[in-house]
């Protein structure tokens, strides 16, 4: 028997997960069946998937997860140290949570746009400063690692705010206790850090990985402004369902392929969470 409490929550549910399925769930199922449309003879086929190997999808793959992962880590760094430093009282605590936090509320692109002035391989602000400390200019688009270096550093800028804001509430979330026992039985701060806290915060960690990591293989508005206009491109999974254009079903197959990606990093790091 339905419990009626039960099934008035459910109602109440009832409209959020109606337009989540409408607008998320709907839309990604039709694009991967399309995906599958061969509209020459209107028949279900591989010949989408088979066309995208003229567009370059495995090394616009490779760059995605070279990007993500290099991103992911700098912005798991930063956040583990500013929360460790917001986690506690100091005097200037307001203000330097906002300083550290700010950045989330700049759109991409305008973000972009700074850090494609930052640089710049004549005039940036970035060879300035080197030149003050009495070193040489750098190219900062020359090679493709130094690409993979701009676009993590402008990307790290604009998002590691949302990882701090996570990792912060785990540690938040953490009894005070558990350090003052550990603090008396002798352990110091780095010691303290890495058998209390860091296990804590392991699901706290998990989430912000999959949270940003899901955002980083959507990434498409950075490569596009800070590397588009120093050819070649830094072509990513995004860009490349961007310009896939010779057809709509070759545009539905990249999709589907960005779909199983961000699908498998999200099992996975459901699978590491769990057996941590």
């Amino acid at each position: 028997m339905v419990n009626k409490r039960d099934l008035s929550y459910f109602l109440l549910a009832l409209p959020a997960i109606v337009y989540v399925g409408y607008f998320a769930f709907y839309p990604a199922f039709k694009v991967i069946i399309l995906s599958f449309w061969d509209p020459a003879t209107s028949s279900f086929s591989l010949v989408n998937y088979k066309s995208l190997s003229y567009f370059n999808p495995g090394g616009a793959a490779i760059n995605t997860i070279i990007i993500s992962l290099g991103a992911l880590f700098v912005q798991l760094l930063i956040a583990l140290g500013v929360a460790s430093i917001l986690a506690n009282e100091f005097r200037g605590k307001r203000a330097f949570s906002v300083i550290t936090t700010y950045s989330l509320g700049i759109a991409t692109v305008v973000s972009a746009i700074a850090f494609s002035l930052i640089f710049q391989p004549v005039g940036g602000y970035a060879n300035t400063l080197l030149h003050l400390l009495g070193s040489k200019g750098i190219d900062w688009y020359s090679n493709y690692y130094l690409k993979v270096f701009v676009v993590d550093i402008a990307d790290s800028w604009k998002n590691t705010p949302m990882m701090i804001l996570i990792l912060l509430s785990g540690m938040m979330s953490i009894p005070q206790e558990i350090y003052y026992a550990a603090a008396i039985d002798g352990a110091n701060m780095l010691n303290r850090f890495i058998h209390i806290t860091l296990p804590n915060l392991l699901p706290f960690i998990a989430i912000a990985l999959i949270i940003r990591g899901v955002s980083e293989f959507n990434i498409f508005a950075l490569p596009l402004i800070l590397i588009g206009f120093h050819p070649p491109l830094l072509t990513t999974l995004v860009y490349e369902l961007y310009s896939t254009g010779a057809s709509v079903y070759l545009s539905y197959a990249a999709a589907t392929i960005l779909i199983g990606f961000i699908s498998i990093f999200i099992l996975l790091n459901i699978l590491i969470g769990r057996r941590r």
